[in-house]
C-alpha cells in the first residue's frame, strides 16, 4: 500500500518572512541605496568593459526591460565620466579654396569660445571699417591717379581728333554718352537751316569730311577697352592692397591666442588671402545702392567666417555621455541642411548639423538596439565608424539616387569613443551567430539577471531601494508590514519563494499606485492595505476577458465540473497571456480509448491547433505506455486526447500530466474526482516536472471552485519541484489555512492517480507484475486483453 500524497499546509503555500530580517517600523529609518540591487556580475563586467581601453571592447548590455539596466549603465558611465578628461571640441570652418568640403579643426573647450568670440570681433571691426577705409584722402590720391591716366588717355585720342576736325570747319561736341561732328562756316556751327542752304556740293563735301573724322576717331578710340581693362585691374589691385592693409591688423589679436595651432594659423592665412574678395563682394560693390541692412551684411559675413561648433563641452566637465533616443542616420551622423535661395537648394558649412556622434566623440555613446536595427543604414554605419576611427559623413539618399542636389564633403573627423548598446538577450545571441564583426566589435557583455536571490543582504538593499524612491519621488513612507507585502509581491513576479524580481520598474510602478490610493484615503504611511488595493485595482483594470471568460464558465457555456466522478474527462489548468496580463483558467481534457493501432492521437495537432511542444509531450504518453505496460505485449490501442473548447493554439507540455491520467482513466474506465484539478508536465518514466504559471492556475480554479462553493475536497495538484513557486494570493492562503481548498505536490503519475481515482496504483514486485486490483494492475490486463483481440481479429 502506499500513502496518498497530503495537502500543503499554508507555510509552503507562499513566502514566509522573518520579521527580525526588517529591523525597523517603517522606511523613515532606512538610509537610501545607491548603486543596483542584486547584479553583482553585470557591476563586475560593465567595471571592466569602461576600464579596457583596447579596441573592440565596446558593451552590449542584455536582459530584461524593467531591470534598472538603461539607468543604472547611465549613472555608472556619467560618475566615471566625471573623473576622465574632457575631450577636444570640434569645429567646422570654411575652405575659402574649396567650399564644398569643408574643414575640420579640433580645439581645446576653453579655446572653442574664444576663438569663436575673435572671429566676431573680426567681424564688427571688418563693418566698421569698411567702405569707410576706401574714403580715405590716400586711398582716394591713388585713385584719382588711375582715374586721370584713363581720362588722359582718352582726352588726347578726342583731341587729335578735334584739331583735325577744325582744318577741316567742322566742330566736335562731346556729351557723357557720345561724341558727335557739326559742320562749321567762318568758326560757327551751322544750324539744320543753315546747313540745308549749302550748295549740294558743300554738302556733300560735309558728308564726306565728317565719315573721315569718324573714321579716324574709331581708330584712335579703337584702345579704349584695354584702357578700361587696365584701369579696372589697378583699381582692383589697389583695393586689395588697400584691404589687405587694412585687415593684416585685424587678425593680429586671433593670430597671437593661437599662435601654437597650427590648422587655426593656415585657416587665418588662407582667409587672409581671401578676405579682400569677400570684402569688395558683401561691403564695397554694393555700397553706393545700399541695398542691404546692416544685419545681412553680418549675416552675409557670418556665413563665411565663423566657426561652425559641433560639439560643446565645458572645461573639467569630463567625458561626454550621450543618450540618443532616436537612432536614425541623420541623428547619429548628423545632417546637412539646405536653405531655399531663388527656388534652388543651397548649403554652406554652417548648415552641418552634427550628431551623436559628433557629441560623443571623446566619451560614451548609449543606444537600444532594437531601435538601431530597425533604422536603414545606421547598423553599417556605426560599425564602420567603429572600425576605422573616423567620422565621415556622407548623404546616404544621395548614394542611392534619391537627392540630386549638390550637397557638401566634410572633413572627416578622427573618433575615439565607446558605444554601449543596451538589448534583449535574443538580439545578443542573434547577431553572435549572424554578424562576424559584433563579435570582435561588442567582447564586453553585462548581462542583467532577472532574479535576485532572497539574502539577508538583498532584502536589506531591496528596503533601501525603496527608500531611495520615495525619496526621489516624493512619496510617504511604508510602515514594516507593506515592505513585507513589496517583497512578497516581488518573489511573486519572479515566481520564486526565495528569490526577488529584478524586473524593478513594475515594482515602482506599484508602489506609485500604492502611494496614489494612500493620498485619496488621506493616510500618512503606505500600509499593505494600499498595496492590496493598488493590485486588486490592476487587476481589475485588465481583467475584463477573463471576467467574460470566467462568467462563461459559471453559467455553463464552458463546460467544467468542481465535484462528482467522470471517466475520461479531467480538469487541466492553463495559463493565458494577453499583453502584460496573465490570467489562469481551468479547461476540461477528454479521452477516448478503444482498440486500433492509431496510438495516442493528439487532436489538437491533428487540426493544426496544437504547438510542437504540445504535440511532443502528447507522444511522450505513448512512450510511458510502451515502456511500462507493454513489455509483454504489443500495444494495440487507439487513443484520442483533445483539450475541449479550445479554439485558439494550444502549446506547451503542461497538461502532459493530465492528459496521461484521463488517459488512465478512460483505458481502465475508472472515474476521475472532478474535484480536482492538475498541471505538471510528464515524461516517459511517470516522472512529473516543474512547469510555469503555476500560482496563475491554482488562482484560477479555486476562483471556479469559490464561486460554486468551496468543499473542502477541491484541489489543485502540481509538481512538487513547483511547489518553491508557490506565493499564492491572501485568499487562497487563507482557504488552505481553513482547509477549504488544498494543493498537492507529487513527484511522479502514479501519485497523482492515487488523488485523482482514490484507487491504489499498485508497486511492481520482484516478477516486474503490478498487483490485482490495483491501477497499474488493471492497466497492464486491459491492454493485454486489447492486444488478444486484436490477434483474434488478424486470424
Amino acid at each position: 500500500m502506499t500513502q496518498k500524497p497530503a495537502p500543503i499546509p499554508k507555510t509552503l503555500a507562499t513566502q514566509t518572512i522573518n520579521s527580525k530580517s526588517l529591523p525597523f517600523e517603517t522606511t523613515k529609518d532606512v538610509e537610501p541605496f545607491h548603486g543596483v540591487l542584486g547584479q553583482e556580475r553585470a557591476v563586475n563586467a560593465i567595471q571592466f568593459g569602461v576600464a579596457m581601453e583596447r579596441p573592440g571592447y565596446n558593451i552590449f548590455v542584455m536582459g530584461d526591460t524593467g531591470t534598472g539596466r538603461s539607468s543604472y549603465v547611465r549613472d555608472y558611465l556619467k560618475s566615471e565620466a566625471k573623473r576622465q578628461s574632457t575631450p577636444d571640441i570640434w569645429c567646422y570652418v570654411n575652405n575659402f579654396n574649396n567650399p564644398r568640403e569643408p574643414r575640420s579643426v579640433s580645439l581645446h573647450p576653453h579655446e572653442a569660445g574664444e576663438f569663436k568670440k575673435l572671429i566676431n570681433e573680426l567681424i564688427d571691426q571688418l563693418l566698421a571699417s569698411f567702405p569707410a577705409v576706401l574714403e580715405h584722402p590716400t586711398y582716394q590720391q591713388k585713385k584719382s591717379a588711375i582715374d586721370y591716366i584713363f581720362n588722359r588717355r582718352y582726352d588726347k585720342a578726342i583731341e587729335t581728333v578735334e584739331r583735325e576736325a577744325h582744318k577741316r570747319n567742322v566742330a566736335v561736341y562731346r556729351d557723357s554718352n557720345a561724341i558727335s561732328f557739326t559742320p562749321m562756316r567762318e568758326g560757327k556751327a551751322l544750324d539744320e537751316t543753315e546747313f540745308a542752304q549749302l550748295t549740294e556740293e558743300e554738302r556733300d563735301t560735309f558728308h564726306d569730311t565728317i565719315g573721315e573724322l569718324e573714321h579716324m576717331l574709331s581708330e584712335q578710340l579703337a584702345e579704349l577697352p584695354q584702357w578700361k581693362r587696365e584701369s579696372s585691374n589697378e583699381l582692383r589691385s589697389l583695393n586689395k592692397v588697400t584691404i589687405r592693409d587694412a585687415v593684416a591688423p585685424l587678425l593680429v589679436p586671433t593670430r597671437e591666442a593661437f599662435k601654437d595651432h597650427e590648422p587655426i594659423q593656415e585657416y587665418l592665412n588662407e582667409m587672409e588671402e581671401h578676405l579682400p574678395s569677400l570684402v569688395l563682394e558683401e561691403l564695397v560693390e554694393e555700397r553706393i545702392m545700399d541695398l542691404r541692412e546692416e544685419y545681412a551684411k553680418r549675416s552675409s559675413l557670418e556665413d563665411s567666417l565663423l566657426p561652425n561648433i559641433a560639439t560643446h563641452h565645458k572645461p573639467d566637465s569630463g567625458a561626454p555621455v550621450i543618450y540618443e533616443p532616436h537612432p536614425s542616420y541623420a541623428n547619429l551622423v548628423g545632417r546637412i541642411e539646405y536653405v531655399s535661395d531663388q527656388g534652388a537648394l543651397v548649403t554652406n558649412y554652417q548648415r552641418i548639423a552634427p550628431g551623436a556622434l559628433h557629441k560623443a566623440n571623446g566619451g560614451y555613446l548609449i543606444l537600444d538596439a532594437e531601435k538601431v536595427l530597425a533604422e536603414p543604414m545606421v547598423w553599417d554605419v556605426l560599425k564602420r565608424a567603429l572600425q576605422s576611427n573616423q567620422l565621415k559623413m556622407e548623404s546616404p539618399y544621395s548614394e542611392i539616387g534619391l537627392v540630386n542636389t549638390t550637397s557638401l564633403v566634410p572633413a572627416v573627423i578622427p573618433l575615439d569613443f565607446k558605444l554601449v548598446l543596451i538589448g534583449s538577450r535574443q538580439i545578443y545571441y542573434l547577431l553572435q551567430e549572424y554578424d562576424e564583426d559584433f563579435k570582435r566589435l561588442f567582447r564586453t557583455v553585462v548581462d542583467f539577471d532577472s532574479d535576485i536571490p532572497l539574502t539577508e543582504e538583498h532584502l536589506t538593499a531591496y528596503s533601501q531601494l525603496i527608500k531611495s524612491r520615495i525619496e526621489e519621488q516624493k512619496y510617504a513612507d511604508l510602515d514594516r508590514d507593506a515592505v513585507e507585502r513589496m517583497v512578497c509581491h516581488s518573489a511573486r513576479l519572479a515566481e520564486q519563494q526565495d528569490t526577488l524580481s529584478a524586473r524593478i520598474g513594475d515594482q515602482f510602478d506599484l508602489l506609485a499606485e500604492a502611494d496614489f490610493i494612500r493620498k485619496l484615503a488621506q493616510d500618512e504611511l503606505i500600509t499593505r492595505t494600499h498595496i492590496d488595493r493598488a493590485l486588486v485595482a490592476n487587476k481589475e483594470r485588465t481583467g475584463r476577458v477573463y471576467d467574460k471568460l470566467f462568467e462563461q464558465m459559471l453559467d455553463g457555456t464552458v463546460l467544467l465540473e468542481t465535484s462528482d466522478k467522470a471517466i475520461g474527462k479531467i480538469n487541466g489548468l492553463t495559463v493565458m497571456s494577453l499583453g502584460d496580463t496573465s490570467f489562469g483558467s481551468p479547461a476540461r481534457i477528454t479521452a477516448t480509448v478503444y482498440p486500433g493501432s492509431k496510438g495516442v492521437v493528439d487532436i489538437e495537432r491533428e487540426v493544426s491547433l496544437g504547438q510542437a511542444l504540445h504535440s511532443k509531450g502528447v507522444m511522450i504518453l505513448s512512450g510511458f505506455l510502451g515502456n511500462r505496460y507493454a513489455q509483454k505485449f504489443p500495444l494495440a490501442i487507439s487513443a484520442h486526447i483533445a483539450m475541449e473548447q479550445s479554439y485558439g493554439y494550444v502549446d506547451g507540455d503542461s497538461a502532459s500530466m493530465a492528459e496521461l491520467v484521463c488517459l488512465i482513466s478512460a483505458l481502465i474506465h475508472s472515474p476521475i474526482d472532478q474535484s480536482f484539478a492538475i498541471t505538471g508536465s510528464v515524461n516517459q518514466y511517470g516522472e512529473a516536472q516543474a512547469i510555469g504559471g503555476v500560482n496563475e492556475k491554482i488562482e484560477g480554479f479555486f476562483r471556479l471552485c469559490e464561486a460554486r462553493g468551496l468543499t473542502g475536497k477541491q484541489g489543485v495538484i502540481i509538481p512538487q519541484s513547483n511547489q518553491r513557486n508557490l506565493v499564492l494570493h491572501e485568499d487562497v492562503v487563507t482557504a488552505i489555512e481553513h482547509g477549504k481548498f488544498n494543493v498537492y505536490c507529487v513527484r511522479h503519475v502514479d501519485e497523482a492517480l492515487h488523488l485523482l481515482l482514490d484507487r491504489e496504483p499498485g508497486i511492481i514486485n520482484e516478477n516486474g507484475e503490478f498487483p490485482e486490483g490495483t491501477i497499474n494492475g488493471e492497466i497492464i490486463k486491459r491492454l493485454a486483453a486489447i492486444a488478444k483481440l486484436g490477434e483474434k481479429q488478424t486470424d
